[in-house]
């Protein structure tokens, strides 16, 4: 027996005690794997021949997990479902194109989507799909072939990044609040209501600094996960708050939301796209990759 195959037992032996394992009873994990109790035994026999140590205790007509066994589906499973998962996303691929892309919420409605026609023009058979997600993830633990991401490049170690932009934030109010409230200078801002998105709780004391402004400790205000819900408040008359101008430029066109001081705030962080390492050259990421670098670069 080869070095390779040493530590790895029968995959059909593994399903079986995963199955097993999870319903504590043969005959319900043949059902799960399509085979009989007998096949079902016969599997869980050599795997604890394989390893040397029984995996279950026999009581009766049920099947209970031991010591060994316990820590044993602890450790394989998660690779399991991993292989489980994997697999699953390259057999729903319908096109060698398809891909799976996670998105920023507010990135992907203010942005992506109302440049996706031009994707379909570009690449007609190219099928993508989008689902929101705001934190960094394990690209082992999660079918998406890539994502965007806003930060720093080493807040999502261990995959490959393009730099896409960095945004500047705008103070924005409404309207009807910024006349009630009659601000001349930024320090006019001190004790007004100053909303944030809730990932960038530190841009109000940013941007006073940069304005020049000494603000001091500055009480927490109302916080948004999203910035289209921050947008909300604020064009409800909520108070003012920072929120980067191509996520609102609907709002700014249409008179809904004003920016009181041209200051912007920039910052080291930006967008990426990023996607596991090796992948790049995937024929339908590749493309997906020029589009958004060539989008990003018109920005």
């Amino acid at each position: 027996m080869d070095r390779a195959r040493k530590w790895l037992p029968p995959m059909s032996a593994l399903n079986s005690f995963d199955a097993a394992a999870t319903h504590g009873s043969f005959s319900r994990a043949g059902v799960e794997v399509g085979l009989t109790q007998s096949a079902v035994s016969r599997q869980i026999a050599l795997l604890e021949d394989w390893l040397q140590t029984p995996l279950f205790d026999r009581v009766g007509r049920r099947v209970q997990l031991n010591e060994a066994g316990q820590a044993y589906a602890e450790e394989i499973r998660p690779a399991l479902d991993r292989i489980r998962r994997a697999t699953r996303r390259v057999a729903a691929r319908r096109a060698q194109g398809a891909l799976r892309i996670a998105t920023l919420p507010s990135f992907g409605m203010r942005w992506l989507a109302p440049r996706l026609p031009g994707l379909s023009a570009l690449h007609p058979d190219l099928v993508v799909d989008f689902a929101s997600r705001s934190d960094p993830f394990d690209f082992a633990q999660e079918e998406f072939d890539a994502a965007i991401h806003y930060g720093l490049p080493e807040e999502w170690p261990g995959v490959a990044q393009d730099y896409l932009f960095r945004e500047q934030m705008v103070p924005v109010c409404a309207p009807d609040w910024l006349a009630a409230n009659g601000l001349r200078s930024p320090a006019d801002l001190l004790g007004k209501p100053l909303l944030s998105q809730s990932s960038r709780r530190d841009a109000w004391a940013r941007w006073f600094a940069a304005a020049g402004v000494e603000a001091g400790p500055l009480p927490p205000g109302p916080a948004f996960e999203h910035f289209l819900m921050l947008a909300q408040a604020v064009v409800a008359g909520a108070g003012v708050a920072l929120i980067p101008s191509f996520l609102i430029r609907p709002e700014l066109e249409a008179g809904s939301l004003v920016i009181p001081f041209d200051r912007p705030l920039s910052s080291e962080q930006a967008y990426y796209l990023v996607y596991p390492t090796g992948l790049g050259g995937h024929p339908g990421l590749a493309r997906f990759r020029a589009w958004m670098l060539a989008s990003a670069g018109a920005e």
